[in-house]
């Protein structure tokens, strides 16, 4: 049976990913610190990435805090440019690390994916928070502290309900299996996040 996501798939999935951007915040910020400590928006963009690829994975990346912040006033409108870089970031490379990495199993490169991707995007929007929207008010321990310790909670829940999810997707037939029986990446448009 032939899964591939059409466009018109990966948008209505694109638009639910954003929807959660909204809900999953609202959730969670009932609980004091909760959004801090389990960053509710990052599950649905990592997400999307991985689905549906690196350009839808960018939109959701960009918009879900927009719209969120607009429905909401979460994100604060201080803090939406430095949330949009970070999950603009997510989005984009779990969608690109997941289409180029090939390891031959799944689970490996479904956390190749997330890992490089959650590294590299606090890395860079640590660098463009110092550079541009903290100009010479950010610092390297504030960075660290900011996201790796205190959003550590939230790091741990994203690497298990992310590959979790992906493969429930899956196992439903709602998204495709990207191996052949042989444990081979599917060729051309048929691979992963793609």
């Amino acid at each position: 049976m032939n899964n591939k996501m059409t466009p018109i798939v990966k948008c209505a999935t694109t638009a639910v990913c954003i929807a959660l951007c909204v809900i999953l915040p609202l959730a969670l910020h009932s609980i004091p610190n909760a959004g801090t400590l389990f960053s509710p928006m990052h599950i649905p963009v990592l997400l999307c990435g991985l689905i549906c690829g690196w350009p839808y994975g960018l939109a959701c990346g960009l918009i879900g805090p927009v719209l969120s912040s607009f429905l909401t006033g979460m994100p604060g409108i201080g803090y939406l440019p430095t949330m949009m870089v970070e999950l603009a970031l997510y989005g984009l490379l779990t969608g690109l690390i997941m289409r180029l990495v090939h390891t031959g199993k799944l689970m490996a490169d479904l956390y190749i994916s997330l890992l490089t991707a959650m590294l590299a995007g606090r890395i860079i929007t640590g660098i463009v928070r110092a550079l541009i929207f903290s100009a010479g008010s950010y610092s390297l321990k504030a960075w660290a502290t900011g996201y790796f310790v205190s959003s550590l909670p939230g790091i741990i829940i994203q690497l298990i309900l992310i590959p979790i999810l992906y493969l429930a997707l899956q196992k439903a037939h709602l998204i495709s299996d990207c191996y052949t029986q042989t444990n081979k990446r599917l060729s051309g448009s048929e691979s992963c996040a793609g």
